[in-house]
């Protein structure tokens, strides 16, 4: 009897407030994060095979991947003193306050661990740390992708499942580049088995997100973050498989592929963030999949 109601907004504003995030702070918040955690856990098991050189270099470089997170977040918020305020009490449900929480422990963890390494003084507590970092490491590197997914954002919301993998298999192929430009070519070779299993869950979690998101996938395909999603898959795939064939032999094409890894893994975080941006900035993306999520839902008519 009646026409379908077509989607419009009042004069083609958005809906959602986009976040107000700096894209410099909180995707290299993202990156950097997602570098110490996943560095730390692969720092723990270099020390753990006897692979000395990779190990230090790994808790090193983890120390300051998290330094300069907190400092992105920090510069986010705009006063230290906001981050600090952030720990006055722990809310379970909220993930940014498990996220400060985290922080707060993993940071003197990981400071402690590279201490140790580089003097070679009091080496049972640097194991200790060294391992409290390790535990903690898996939960820095992803909880950005719950904090993320928390949000009304269409592009972050939509793929809530699949967007902890992706930041996980992210993280890893950053420990790995890290670890090829860093480890001698005798010691990479965790960091080359990484480096293709990063590889490989990366792509098939950036497809299942994408299935699950619909037309709103559009933001991954398309504009700034098509952009960069498409050069971090080059990148991934080309440097996995350089260090895998080559990059045990020839120490140029171990370091090549470590760097090609740690650009794809930032493209991959900085895109992700402009998806999100892109997908509150259009009103489309909020009404039209929830209509049609309902159509889809409702009872037949009679």
């Amino acid at each position: 009897m009646f026409p379908r109601a077509e989607f419009g907004s009042y004069y083609g504003r958005p809906i959602i407030k986009a976040p107000s995030w700096a894209a410099r702070d909180i995707a290299g918040y993202f990156f950097l994060g997602g570098l110490a955690g996943a560095g730390s856990v692969l720092a723990a098991g270099a020390q753990l095979t006897g692979r000395t050189g990779l190990a230090t270099g790994m808790k090193v470089s983890s120390l300051a991947a998290v330094s300069l997170s907190a400092a992105a977040l920090i510069n986010d918020l705009g006063r230290p003193s906001r981050f600090a305020n952030m720990l006055r009490v722990l809310k379970p449900t909220s993930p940014m306050s498990v996220g400060s929480w985290l922080l707060s422990g993993y940071g003197p963890a990981a400071g402690a661990a590279a201490l140790s390494a580089v003097t070679g003084r009091l080496p049972r507590a640097g194991a200790a740390a060294t391992a409290t970092a390790a535990l903690l490491g898996p939960a820095v590197a992803t909880y950005t992708a719950v904090l993320a997914a928390d949000t009304a954002v269409p592009a972050w919301h939509g793929a809530h499942r699949e967007l902890p993998y992706l930041f996980a298999a992210s993280a890893t192929a950053a420990a790995a580049g890290m670890a090829l430009v860093l480890a001698p070519p005798h010691e990479n070779t965790p960091a080359r088995c990484a480096a293709v299993l990063a590889a490989a869950a990366d792509a098939v979690a950036t497809r299942a997100a994408e299935r699950r998101l619909g037309m709103v996938a559009e933001t991954y395909r398309e504009g700034r973050a098509g952009r960069l999603l498409r050069c971090a898959e080059v990148l991934t795939c080309g440097a996995a498989a350089t260090a895998a064939l080559v990059g045990r032999r020839h120490r140029p094409a171990a370091v090549a592929a470590g760097l090609a890894l740690l650009t794809g893994s930032a493209c991959t975080r900085f895109g992700v963030f402009a998806a999100g941006i892109a997908s509150a900035e259009d009103p489309a993306y909020t009404v039209v999949p929830q209509r049609t999520t309902q159509g889809a839902t409702a009872p037949p008519s009679e």
